[in-house]
């Protein structure tokens, strides 16, 4: 059924911390889930095959339920519907969880010597991808690329597009006054834009150059610029404002490009629209890699090295897959998002930790694994 990992079936009593653990917030992110389905589409199965199909009773109860009254009916909602499974990944590593964002980022909605780094939409020169129109001498990592005069070739990246490629099409969506800002953005994959006016508007992923990902933090250690010991995203941005005349060439090391669509701001507690197309719920949302799993599913996640997200003590919490990313690959490989704003990303920062990963399976479809 699948390769490189097995399922080991556990008991919710396994769970290190569940008895603590306090979802209730995930109900209503079940909920936002079966809307998507019943009226949109069915999220596409993972390697692993668990079906929308088989999440829908879940969910249905969910509606049903509305807000569970409390930390202990949440947690008896999913051991009612669920079946705890280890990921026990077949060269013995471990699982793996880092944190993401949503940025606040002041900008413009024109541009002027101040406001001058802007915000690509998606241009009509950038296909998908596949195995149909990809060109044989393309990397299959490859989604995206460019029609040119008829032919299929890889966009144009990060420097090119800096160095003006795209200006004068009309693809600016706003202007920020900081390089970094908009690059970190970029990392994150979306943003919570400030207008000058006080208005708030939310981008988020629409597509991307199609050049792989390459992180500029990891170049910053290698060559002695950053003690290891004291990376973060922070650490890079006081690098970068420190050495403008490399900050350039450093940006451009990660030639990927992503591109943004608008979104309403939807309601505010809550995270931008992820991959699986509902909002995310802060400190309970996890990026998995798509081709395995399913976007819906549950997962319980264990870190006894991972504090710094609750106050000191081990990360053991109930997540919900609703996001996808490049960098997240293997059956436990999770990216937790913290939330909104600076603190968020404070936060999201130097989270690289060793993690347990359950995933929680629903009754229906347990008895296959």
């Amino acid at each position: 059924m699948t390769s490189g990992f097995s399922l080991e079936k556990r008991g919710f009593e396994d769970l290190a911390g569940w008895g603590e653990d306090d979802p209730r917030e995930l109900i209503a992110a079940l909920r936002r889930c079966r809307a998507h389905i019943l009226n949109r589409k069915p999220y596409k199965a993972g390697a692993l095959g668990i079906q929308a199909e088989e999440l829908l009773p879940a969910m249905d109860a969910a509606e049903a339920l509305g807000a569970a009254a409390s930390a202990q009916a949440a947690r008896s909602f999913f051991e009612n519907h669920f079946i705890p499974f280890f990921i026990r990944r077949a060269d013995g590593g471990n699982g793996f969880v880092t944190a993401f964002y949503e940025p606040d980022v002041e900008v413009s909605d024109t541009p002027d010597e101040t406001w001058r780094y802007p915000f690509y939409s998606r241009p009509d020169d950038l296909i998908d991808l596949d195995d149909t129109n990809r060109p044989a001498a393309m990397d299959r990592s490859y989604m995206f690329g460019h029609l040119r005069d008829g032919e299929v070739c890889e966009y144009p990246d990060r420097k090119a597009i800096d160095l003006g490629y795209l200006a004068g099409r009309g693809l600016e969506i706003a202007w920020a006054k900081s390089k970094a800002d908009v690059f970190f953005t970029h990392v994150q994959g979306a943003g919570r834009l400030t207008f000058r006016d006080g208005s708030v508007k939310r981008i988020t992923y629409a597509a991307k150059a199609g050049h792989p990902f390459t992180g500029i933090g990891r170049h910053l250690v290698d060559t002695g610029e950053i003690d290891p010991a004291k990376i973060s995203m922070g650490a890079i941005r006081e690098w970068l404002a420190n050495n403008p005349d490399r900050a350039d060439e450093t940006y451009w090391r990660n030639r990927s490009y992503i591109f943004f669509r608008e979104e309403d701001i939807g309601d505010p507690a809550l995270g931008p629209v992820a991959a699986a197309k509902v909002q995310m719920t802060p400190g309970r949302s996890l990026a998995v890699d798509r081709s395995i799993h399913t976007f819906g599913c549950p997962f319980y996640i264990e870190s006894e090295s991972l504090t710094r997200l609750d106050a000191g003590e081990p990360f053991r919490r109930l997540m919900l897959a609703l996001d996808t990313g490049t960098a997240i690959v293997g059956p436990a490989r999770g990216d937790i998002f913290t939330g909104s704003g600076a603190e968020a990303g404070d936060l999201a920062g130097s989270v690289r930790n060793d993690a347990n990963f359950f995933i929680l399976v629903p009754k229906v479809a347990a008895e296959r694994y």
